[in-house]
């Protein structure tokens, strides 16, 4: 499974990576089937619920690396 990166869109990842759902809300992105946040990326999702978007690539990589 390839890694994902802050450019990867939500709608991506969750298609992916279902798996990355649980990750995504508890941090806070309780919208994730919003028609605005499948186009909008790691990155600016993190940066508006003040995340840092390094640290949820890494998470999120790391979850799928254990998925596999």
């Amino acid at each position: 499974m390839a890694q994902v990166s802050k450019d990867t869109k939500i709608g991506e990842l969750l298609n992916i990576f279902p798996g990355s759902a649980p990750i995504l809300m508890e941090i806070g992105m309780h919208c994730l089937g919003c028609p605005a946040s499948q186009m909008e990326t790691l990155e600016e999702a993190a940066m508006v619920h003040g995340i840092d978007s390094e640290l949820l690539v890494e998470k999120i990589n790391a979850a799928m690396a254990a998925e596999q």
